[in-house]
């Protein structure tokens, strides 16, 4: 198969396991922020740490087929880049709203394009080589 068209591929496998961890973020997230009263800084931990382990496995295994028997390894290899690309999107989000004045919505998708090739490209070359 063509490389770039396995590539392709792999980013829509990727996307759709990121869209599946942002419903996972969210929702763990209002559960323990509204319906079960855990402060919203907590309940925001634990709704990006499930959502990147679910994305951590699901990548592991459906995008990238990874065989590596270090799973320890590869996993904070995983949660480094997403961390980075939540700084990465926060960054971008700050920079297009504070200083080009461009509405919030509208900042977060590029924000989020932003962080998700970051995302992408580096556990690529880096986490699942």
């Amino acid at each position: 198969m063509d490389y770039y068209f396995e590539l392709i591929i792999k980013f829509f496998k990727f996307s759709i396991v990121g869209f599946s961890g942002l419903i996972i973020d969210f929702s763990l997230t209002y559960l323990f922020r509204n319906i079960l009263k855990v402060n919203q800084y907590i309940a925001n931990a634990i709704g990006f740490i499930v959502a990147s382990s679910s994305n951590y496995i699901l990548n592991r295994i459906w995008t990238f087929t990874s065989h590596n028997p270090q799973i320890l390894g590869e996993y904070a290899k995983f949660l480094l880049v997403a961390i980075i690309g939540l700084l990465i999107n926060t960054l971008v989000l700050y920079f297009l709203v504070s200083k080009l004045n461009w509405k919030f919505y509208f900042s977060k998708l590029f924000a989020i394009g932003a962080a998700t090739l970051w995302n992408f490209f580096i556990n690529l070359i880096f986490t699942f080589k």
